[in-house]
């Protein structure tokens, strides 16, 4: 069994899925590139049993096999090589692979694909499509916010919320929350379900920034997207999100709008001088400015800056984690940003001031116990 194809081609597709693959897998053939030739398409797919991730091109072939091809010495060898006609030819017998090329033959190891694990198929499936730029967007604003405490299982990934004509985006570490919608989409049932944060980091690699559509299905145990000639699957997190809603204050008497750069830029500088373990400033609203101070008692560090900013309210100190606020601004886009305070106590509410049509973000940071240093 044989067939040409391109090494840029190939390179290309492979390149697209490997990142589901593990270094240090427990089965070692989760280790390879499935390759499943069917004639004139080759299927490529990795998987590491939760995500999988599968592609398919057109090469010049004739006949049907599947062989788990290892993926580093295959990746490595395309790498370095120029675009040309590449030739895999395989026994169906030992699995051994010999790659041909103008250059000279590569001879490797394969394994018998019949020992790769099932590709999970679509069943009993509700399914939606939405833009690829709207997906891509949604994913971007909310993975950053995504917890790493496994023993809070429900926050190590993202919450898609289908709602009539709406879909939510909900990632937190129950310091920090987004809240990502995405409206005027044909959502024909209500539903939820939590899609774990390697499974969108991969989304988000893959995904073009345009208005391709994607197809998402999803039933009680898996989520499928479909794009172009990528199918990415992933295993749902099977727990109970926390109540978002409860924690979003309604009430924010206090606004201020202040640019995004000049803030983010000023956290930066400021957090320098903050402890190492709380990284706490200190937020001054009154009148038309803002101070921002941070102060390091074991080090006798501190330093404070003065913004100017639109700001309707009554004078207020609040604290927070530098940290959580610069990924905040970073991880929006917008000139100017406005931020929701009420008391000191309660948490702060940040939205972006120019947002995508149909598009609607909300960020969330939970305050600290301010130090009283002056």
């Amino acid at each position: 069994m044989k067939f040409i194809v391109s090494t840029s081609t190939l390179l290309k597709h492979l390149q697209a899925v490997q990142g589901v693959i593990n270094s240090s897998s427990v089965l070692p053939i989760l280790e390879n590139f499935l390759f499943d030739i069917n004639d004139k398409e080759l299927l490529v797919c990795t998987t590491d049993l939760n995500t999988t991730m599968k592609t398919t091109l057109a090469i010049e072939g004739k006949g049907k096999a599947r062989i788990a091809v290892p993926s580093k010495i295959l990746l490595e060898t395309l790498k370095s090589l120029p675009d040309m006609p590449i030739t895999f030819s395989f026994d169906e017998q030992t699995f051994a692979i010999e790659i041909n090329t103008d250059k000279g033959k590569y001879k490797l190891s394969g394994e018998n694909g019949e020992d790769f694990p099932a590709i999970p198929e679509v069943s009993k499936a509700n399914d939606f499509s939405l833009p690829s730029s709207a997906l891509l967007n949604a994913v971007s604003t909310t993975l950053f916010a995504v917890g790493t405490d496994e023993l809070r299982q429900a926050m190590t990934g993202v919450k898609f919320e289908l709602e009539a004509n709406q879909m939510n985006f909900v990632a937190t570490d129950a310091h920090k929350l987004v809240l990502h919608s995405v409206k005027k989409i044909a959502i024909p049932e209500t539903g939820s379900f939590i899609v774990p944060r390697k499974a969108l980091n991969l989304l988000k690699s893959s995904l073009p920034g345009d208005d391709t559509l994607v197809k998402v299905e999803y039933n009680s145990t898996n989520v499928f997207f479909s794009f172009k000639d990528i199918h990415l699957v992933c295993r749902l997190i099977d727990q109970k999100f926390p109540d978002y809603t409860a924690v979003i204050p309604k009430d924010n008497t206090n606004q201020l709008i202040i640019s995004r750069t000049e803030l983010l830029n000023s956290l930066k500088r400021i957090s320098i001088y903050s402890n190492k373990t709380t990284y706490q400033v200190r937020l001054k609203l009154k009148g038309s400015e803002l101070q921002i101070s941070a102060e390091d008692l074991d080090f006798s560090n501190q330093a404070d800056e003065t913004l100017s900013a639109e700001y309707s309210g009554t004078d207020i100190e609040i604290g927070f984690n530098a940290r959580f606020l610069v990924e905040m601004l970073s991880n929006l886009s917008s000139d100017t940003v406005r931020f929701e305070l009420s008391q000191p106590s309660r948490p702060g509410v940040m939205h972006p001031t120019e947002q995508e049509p149909n598009e609607d973000t909300l960020m969330l940071i939970m305050p600290v116990m301010l130090n009283s240093y002056e």
